[in-house]
């Protein structure tokens, strides 16, 4: 009775014979799983490729581990760390990194910024000159040479490259005391940009500059640091690591990797990921309203059939079975036609990029198995509860 049941199923919904509107509305409700499949697999494999876009950007401003001090900004006796870090085999790269504010002032416009010091083995860990799009990295021959943000370098319109066009950064000097005149107040540096990189919300206002330029602003000695940043050999199991560099270094420093130094900021990407699931399952949900209307409208039409298998013996159970099945395949070929369009639609920006979300940047579209599972589930739990909810026929429909 199974079989007969499906075959009946696909009958009612592949044979050209019977009502041209109750066709029209099966193949409809078939075409609206589709298009909110298809929309809910291209939505969040966008959003698992801002994932991917936000993790590149973070990387090049926090390392695989960070090391900070415990009490205060300044690490204590960051040579002993240094020889305890070279000691661990798991440790590649790291680098000295000094981060304070700092302002900044060119051609009487000043803007107040983040002076990242860091030393010539940055870009080991933290791959940021990969990321310029005009200029170069700083030479680290001369102190005063610096890489700038792309929004902060257009407010304060400084040439790139250019040795006369030099700006002047300003931090607080530390002391007491009478203040007599302005250089009593602030350490002054002139400061020219060799690159521009482009800026996001972890890098916004961001300057990279030598080590030894903070350390001359901050009156700090030349071993001193703010922190030191490492790059592993496996990255993929951080947390082993942090723990052995715990015990070697002791209690007076913290050990952060990249997810928890930037724990706030992925909270929210998971929450609005989490919210984006749920708009796009209340989408489909809507959706399978269709389905119900077209099971419905099914089973009024095919009411005089109906009776005739039930006169001929057909049990009622296996009569409910049949618009089940519809439903089912229904929603079948909705969520396959939806991926298959979703996943066409995602290769074509990938290659082409023609979808921009801004006038340079395309939309990031990263193709993931695990969207497919996702989406496919949604829309075949929904399916498949409306299809059974909406398959139970009302005896009253054979009364005589």
């Amino acid at each position: 009775m199974k079989n007969t049941a499906f075959y009946i199923a696909r009958r009612y919904l592949l044979s050209k014979k019977g009502s041209t509107a109750v066709t029209f509305i099966t193949w409809l409700s078939a075409c609206a799983m589709m298009v909110a499949v298809a929309s809910m697999f291209i939505i969040i494999s966008v959003f698992s490729g801002l994932e991917v876009l936000n993790q590149d950007l973070i990387s090049n401003l926090h390392a695989d581990l960070t090391i900070t001090s415990k009490t205060g900004k300044l690490l204590p006796d960051a040579n002993n760390l240094v020889s305890k870090i070279k000691a661990n085999k798991n440790v590649v790269h790291f680098s000295r990194v000094i981060e304070e504010k700092v302002y900044i002032d060119y051609d009487n416009v000043g803007e107040i910024g983040y002076l990242r010091g860091v030393d010539s083995a940055y870009t080991s860990v933290n791959p940021i000159n990969k990321t310029i799009y005009y200029g170069t990295y700083p030479s680290f021959k001369y102190v005063n040479e610096v890489l700038m943000e792309n929004n902060l370098n257009n407010r304060l319109a400084i040439p790139v490259g250019s040795n006369n066009a030099t700006a002047t950064l300003m931090m607080p000097r530390p002391g007491v005391g009478m203040i007599s005149k302005e250089a009593d107040i602030f350490n002054k540096k002139n400061v020219y940009v060799t690159g521009i990189f482009p800026g996001n919300d972890q890098l916004n206002n961001y300057i990279i500059a030598p080590l030894e330029l903070s350390q001359q602003l901050l009156n700090l000695p030349k071993n001193s640091a703010y922190s030191i940043v490492i790059k592993l050999k496996d990255a993929a199991n951080p947390n082993q690591v942090k723990s052995e560099l715990q015990d070697s270094l002791g209690n007076k420093v913290v050990i952060k990797t990249q997810k928890e130094e930037n724990a706030a900021f992925w909270k929210m990407i998971n929450t609005e990921k989490f919210f984006i699931y749920l708009i796009f399952a209340l989408v489909i949900f809507i959706t399978t309203f269709n389905l119900a209307g077209a099971i419905i409208i099914l089973q009024l039409d095919k009411k005089e059939q109906s009776k005739s298998l039930i006169s001929l013996g057909f049990p009622l159970r296996s009569l409910r079975m049949v618009y089940f099945y519809t439903g089912l395949l229904i929603v079948t070929f909705g969520v396959i036609s939806g991926l298959v369009v979703g996943t066409a639609i995602c290769y074509l920006q990938i290659q082409t990029g023609l979808f921009k979300a801004s006038a340079t940047l395309p939309f990031p579209v990263k193709i993931v198995g695990e969207n497919y599972v996702i989406v496919a589930a949604v829309a075949a739990f929904f399916g498949i509860s409306v299809s059974f909810i909406f398959s139970k026929i009302n005896k009253r429909y054979f009364r005589a």
